[in-house]
């Protein structure tokens, strides 16, 4: 079976005129009932459910224009053009240092703008992109299997479940070639066939081979070809990098991003930073589900202060769960940690086809009694179905009592990675070659030898598709903030394809955004606003938000508001949502959020290292955000990617989209205090190169 995309013979590369206009819902839900969910109204008071007021629709006016074949060239020829010798007049704030920062401060610092570059870390090698391990996208078809920028746009797409940008997303696709030239003239050590040439493996729903790779630790040798790229720059002059330092304001004059307060997480000193553009780099939000796969360090802070400053934020219930990681292990637990998406090319997934056999050692479970779940219901693609759906199938499994391992709660929540056939057929060494580090890591945090006995996995929060609202520039709705990477919502839908962050950060730092930023930066440098008192009530708005953290001396932890968070967010916002557990979530949050700021014990001072201080920020920003990811998933009554409504499901029980009524990018707008309702602004997402159709893998 083929996955071959809908390309008209007239012009390669473009669907018919109104092709996306059909609804993807051939088969009525039980839940809604045949017409689909029902269509909510604003009430008497202009609320929607109570909960939010709809604006203004929003547009991407920044897009030249199909064809989507030359957009981009043709938005690079049109973009204004900045003069070296004015570049060095110019100031740039760059928040965050992982691929995306790092590789745009590196890129702007070289064209001779002043950046300075911002991280919480002690280095900017500790981003959280050093933990990404399986590998890059970029359609260079090295393999000959019939890959293509429209293939990979294609496969991007409908991964996504048709909620993301076609314009974004065709141009990554296209840049997508660049990043591994760059990367291989840097030194970074991609593996290689027995020809010297560059080596390829596939990953989730794709059936062909375009993800390039180094080992199992793709994302540290990235980073480290991005940091040394950035300390070139260091040491040229162009860059000055302010570790440990935490981003805790946007200062917003005349309505444009002119700079950042920031603290020094050493000295608490509180720091005002000043520029001509500021750009956010700051990754994902994932971490508010308490238990995740990223750096315990990991947090919302700087969308969010963005956010409150008039920054809309697009789509926050798009979050991505990982169906390859280690199960949970007891309520200890603070980190959950990613296998690898590539151990799917040779590894394969199965539970026990009877109750009765999951306290068996799996060796002793004969093949007949096996169920490899995933290559029985999608045999086109098998173990390399995208994430959403191996997590829900995995979930499936576990939810009908033949899940593996031990029990957590009522539930045993595993399912065996097996990789005894994949030894049989290449050999130990050979699986040693391609695996060795993921293997030994699995090993030391379980004390199971993976070689021998299989790999207990289960799905966890990984990526966050949502993120800032940004056009086709990467400008925000908050003019001279620019937002690239994990942090911005604008490449992957309701669903990200494994291989796709990596691609997307070095996508927006070394390509897209010095060619985008200069539309702006043309009419700098700006007026000095050292002096304005915006500035000043910036600084002094986090000082009283700290005096006030400090002051309420509770009797709960920073890490027990945390974690209820996270189990609500788990129970009633992670991989299944019906409307009764959202609504329920939202009055929980909501009062978790009261006692949070009547009942929290912040220990120690500000003007020292305080690791309860900051954590003590991170998570009130995450109690805010998490009401509005609870409020945008009810809001959004269909099944699309990651965003699962059990209310609207195929009889398959797939996910099924409602295009007539939710063919949109959902980008919210704060509005205006803690219990006032957010603003709902609609982007209509036109389809005019992929034709709609429901998502299949069988």
């Amino acid at each position: 079976m083929s996955d071959t995309p809908q390309q008209p013979a007239a012009e390669p590369g473009r669907a018919q005129d109104g092709a996306a206009t059909a609804s993807a819902t051939p088969a009525a839900d039980a839940a809604f009932g045949p017409d689909g969910p029902p269509v909510h109204r604003p009430g008497p008071d202009g609320l929607v459910d109570g909960l939010y007021r709809v604006g203004e629709p929003i547009a991407d006016t920044a897009y030249p224009g199909d064809p989507i074949a030359t957009a981009w060239d043709r938005a690079q020829f049109e973009s204004d053009l900045v003069n070296p010798a004015n570049r060095r007049k110019l100031k740039v704030i760059i928040v965050g240092t992982g691929l995306a920062g790092a590789s745009a401060g590196a890129t702007l610092g070289e064209a001779g703008y002043q950046v300075k570059s911002f991280c919480y870390q002690d280095s900017p090698r500790r981003a959280h992109s050093i933990a990404a391990q399986g590998g890059i996208n970029a359609a260079k078809n090295y393999k000959e299997d019939g890959d293509s920028v429209y293939r990979l746009f294609y496969d991007t797409v409908k991964g996504g479940d048709y909620r993301s940008r076609e314009s974004n997303v065709y141009r990554l696709a296209e840049v997508s070639a660049n990043i591994i030239d760059q990367c291989v003239a840097q030194g970074v050590p991609f593996a290689r066939d027995y020809g010297g040439l560059l080596d390829n493996r596939s990953f989730g729903g794709v059936q062909v081979s375009r993800t390039f790779y180094a080992r199992g630790q793709t994302g540290q040798q990235l980073l480290i070809g991005a940091y040394q790229a950035l300390e070139r720059q260091v040491a040229a002059g162009t860059v000055e990098t302010f570790t440990r330092h935490e981003m805790l304001e946007l200062i917003v004059v005349d309505g444009k991003a002119r700079g950042i307060i920031a603290r020094d997480m050493v000295t608490g000193e509180i720091e005002t930073h000043l520029a001509d553009a500021v750009v956010l780099a700051s990754g994902g939000y994932g971490n508010v589900f308490f238990l995740s796969t990223n750096a315990m360090g990991c947090n919302v802070t700087a969308s969010w202060r963005a956010y409150r400053k008039g920054a809309y934020f697009a789509n926050p219930c798009y979050t991505q769960i990982h169906p390859t990681c280690i199960p949970v292990s007891g309520e200890h637990q603070s980190k959950l940690t990613l296998m690898s998406e590539s151990l799917r090319n040779d590894g394969r997934i199965w539970v026990p086809k009877r109750r009765e056999d999951v306290e068996k050692d799996p060796r002793d479970i004969p093949e007949a009694d096996r169920d490899y779940y995933l290559e029985r219901i999608y045999p086109a693609f098998g173990n390399l179905v995208p994430r959403d759906i191996a997590s829900r199938q995995a979930k499936n499994m576990c939810d009908e009592g033949r899940g593996v391992g031990p029990k957590v709660g009522d539930f045993r929540r595993g399912v065996y990675l097996d990789f005894s056939d994949a030894i049989a057929r290449l050999g130990l060494d050979a699986v040693k070659a391609k695996y060795g580090n993921l293997f030994d890591m699995y090993a030391r945090i379980t004390g199971e030898d993976p070689y021998q006995v299989p790999m207990r996995i289960y799905p966890a929060v990984h990526y966050t598709m949502g993120g800032l609202w940004v056009d086709y520039d990467l400008q925000s709705t908050i003019p001279g903030m620019y937002v690239i990477g994990e942090a911005n919502f604008s490449d992957h839908g309701a669903n990200r394809l494994g291989a796709s962050a990596l691609m997307q950060g070095l996508s927006d730092g070394y390509f897209v955004l010095p060619n985008t930023i200069r539309n702006y930066l043309t009419s700098g440098p700006f007026e000095d606003v050292a002096d304005r008192p915006e500035v000043a009530e910036a600084a002094e708005a986090v000082r009283a938000r700290i005096e006030k953290l400090l002051s309420i001396n509770g009797d709960r932890s920073v890490d027990s508001f945390h974690r209820e968070l996270g189990h609500i967010m788990w129970e009633y916002c992670g991989m299944e949502r019906t409307e009764e557990g959202l609504t329920k979530a939202i009055s929980l949050i909501r009062s978790l959020r009261d006692e949070f700021w009547r009942n929290v014990r912040v220990l120690g001072e500000n003007d020292e290292l305080n690791q309860s201080l900051e954590k003590a920020g991170r998570v009130a920003d995450f109690l805010e955000l998490g009401e509005l990811m609870c409020i945008d998933a009810l809001h959004r009554r269909e099944s699309c990617g990651g965003h699962f409504r059990a209310e609207s499901q195929t009889p398959e029980g797939e996910a099924l989209r409602h295009d007539d009524q939710f063919l949109y990018v959902a980008a919210w707008q704060w509005g205006g205090g803690v219990n006032e309702p957010p603003i709902l602004h609609k982007e209509d997402l036109d389809y005019h190169n992929i034709q709609l159709k429901q998502r299949s893998y069988k």
